[in-house]
């Protein structure tokens, strides 16, 4: 879908991206505060952002419950919902392009004038515990926070935030959000029909009723690499892994396109060089390869599932092709089929309106960078096997990893599966 990007600077502090999409019939806005799981006061009250989060649609200046704020949100099918991460807070919504104004003005409601009450406090606690003790049976789940404490990140497993929750109280709450929720701190992404209508939101943005104060700084953790963990759960019937490489910078956004290209290549599809070979020798149903910038340091994730009399095989496909990477042998047609991928999954990801604000919102709100959407097919074009070698090469160049499992198994199991990729950073 055709749209333009503009970027607007409030008086108030805050900024955010007007994307016009002519001929929409949807309004998708998202705001952003820094103001998630590490910013809470201290680790004893870590869940209070989350907890906040779900109290975000409760009591508020004009609605007495979260029921009657629900029921006259959504009476004309209007959607929302709010998440928390380790640096983010984010409410967003979409509704029909009609009642946009009167959505706005509920997010606005919701944003700036909550009125936390104990009642519905207890009830989100008991939610909140609820979903992360929900997350302790999904395996994926509690995999990762475990391989972000063993690189060095100042994070809490899913057990440890859940001895947080009876901690947090109604004025903790109250004094997160007045922390956190300044004009200063706010960025938004408004999608949809906007000509003719640039300067009412302005208007009504300009009136969110909060406080100035400052756009937190992102904190910063030295890391290092890890040694080989399991987390141990007696249910767990394989072995479900991941191997994380750690670079201390940020990648340009040639090296992240060329990283695309890349993990395409190696686990993408069914004829992919590691999850395809697994998967035609039976050794792996999932393998997957993701490369993500931070603002301090960049990481290469690969994981997946795979059964213990397998696993050796899967980790010596996975060193072997790595290997071959690093030693340049990778195909002219490897990487013309896989930007030829990438641009088909470029076209169709713009189809609705909240697909093009999501294209935006993940590097706006995490650096405030925006990406010119029309030039990304020649950026996926002038990706060179150059530029993959090199970027490979620097990940391996940094030696900072770590592999970890989540397995019925011992420990010396995964110490084995990680022998396996040792060799990988000794490479000359």
């Amino acid at each position: 879908m055709h749209h333009t990007v503009e970027e607007v600077k409030l008086k108030n502090g805050a900024r955010g991206l007007f994307i016009n999409v002519p001929g929409a019939t949807v309004m998708s806005m998202q705001f952003q505060f820094r103001a998630g799981n590490r910013y809470a006061e201290n680790k004893d009250i870590e869940q209070v952002a989350h907890i906040m989060e779900h109290l975000a649609f409760g009591a508020n200046a004009r609605f007495k419950s979260e029921h009657a704020f629900e029921s006259d949100f959504t009476k004309n099918g209007a959607y929302h919902n709010a998440y928390t991460s380790d640096l983010s807070m984010v409410y967003e919504s979409d509704c029909a392009d009609f009642e946009w104004d009167r959505i706005l003005d509920l997010q606005k409601l919701s944003i700036c004038e909550p009125r936390f009450n104990q009642k519905e406090l207890d009830a989100e606690k008991g939610n909140v515990k609820s979903e992360l003790t929900n997350y302790l049976n999904d395996h994926h789940r509690i995999l990762w926070p475990r391989v972000q404490q063993l690189l060095g990140e100042d994070v809490l497993t899913y057990r440890q935030a859940l001895a947080t929750i009876a901690n947090v109280t109604l004025s903790d709450i109250k004094e997160h959000h007045k922390r956190t929720h300044t004009t200063d701190n706010m960025r938004f992404v408004i999608a949809g029909k906007l000509r003719g209508r640039k300067s009412e939101i302005l208007r009504q943005l300009e009136t969110f009723e909060l406080p100035r104060g400052e756009r937190f700084e992102v904190p910063y953790d030295e890391l290092s690499s890890g040694t080989p963990t399991v987390i141990r759960r007696k249910d767990a019937t394989n072995l479900t892994f991941g191997f994380t490489m750690s670079l201390p910078r940020k990648l340009e956004n040639d090296e992240l396109d060329a990283m695309q290209t890349l993990n395409h290549i190696l686990t993408g599809t069914t004829h992919s060089r590691i999850f395809g070979k697994a998967r035609s020798k039976g050794l792996a149903y999932s393998v997957g390869a993701y490369t993500g910038s931070g603002f301090y340091d960049s990481a290469w994730d690969m994981s997946g599932q795979v059964n213990h009399e397998t696993a050796p095989q899967l980790f010596d496909i996975i060193a072997r092709e790595l290997k071959a990477v690093l030693d340049g042998k990778i195909t002219d047609e490897e990487i013309e089929a896989a930007k030829s991928f990438t641009l088909g999954r470029y076209q169709m990801g713009a189809q609705t309106v909240s697909q093009i604000a999501g294209f935006y919102t993940g590097r706006y709100f995490a650096d405030d960078f925006i990406y010119d959407y029309g030039k990304v097919p020649d950026s996926i074009r002038k990706v060179t096997r150059e530029k993959i070698i090199a970027t490979a090469q620097s990940f391996i160049d940094a030696n900072t990893w770590v592999l970890a499992a989540v397995s019925n198994g011992d420990r010396d199991e995964v110490v084995e599966l990680s022998d396996r990729l040792t060799n990988l950073f000794n490479h000359g």
